[in-house]
């Protein structure tokens, strides 16, 4: 299982806080920092871009979260930066004059997602947050699979 940041990492104070909550559906970011995917822990935890980056899974589960949102004005995806939980993602640094605007934000994320849903070589399963960019994304993915 696989997820963008759109979730706060609150287990990382608290052991017992789930850091995902979906309805029923509750999990927590990955614990191991190296190698995630071949611990023994990693099947009940949910990766990011970098514990996953490299590897190629037989299936991937990829939870498209809260951050991502469709905008109807402009007829596509938009991002929600409150809901954005990658600091140093989102991250200006006048130091060294870097401004992250939000369509260089915009083309991260939708990087890390598009990163996130080649992983799975055999299929990819999603579950997207926003109703309106699921059925975007139905529509895209139309007749790629199965159950597209």
């Amino acid at each position: 299982m696989l997820a963008g940041y759109g979730y706060r990492w609150k287990s990382k104070k608290d052991a017992h806080a789930y850091d995902i909550e979906i309805g029923d559906f509750r999990m927590r970011w990955n614990v191991a920092a190296r190698d995630w995917i071949n611990s023994s822990g990693s099947a009940d935890e949910v990766g990011s871009i970098h514990t996953v980056q490299g590897y190629d899974l037989n299936y991937a589960g990829v939870i498209v979260g809260p951050e991502v949102r469709w905008d109807d004005e402009a007829g596509r995806i938009r991002i929600d930066r409150a809901n954005y939980f990658d600091t140093k993602g989102k991250e200006n640094s006048p130091k060294y004059g870097v401004a992250v605007t939000d369509e260089d934000l915009r083309a991260l994320i939708v990087n890390i997602y598009v990163v996130l849903m080649t992983r799975g070589m055999r299929g990819t399963y999603m579950y997207v947050h926003d109703p309106v960019v699921r059925e975007q994304l139905r529509g895209a993915f139309e007749g790629l699979g199965r159950n597209a």
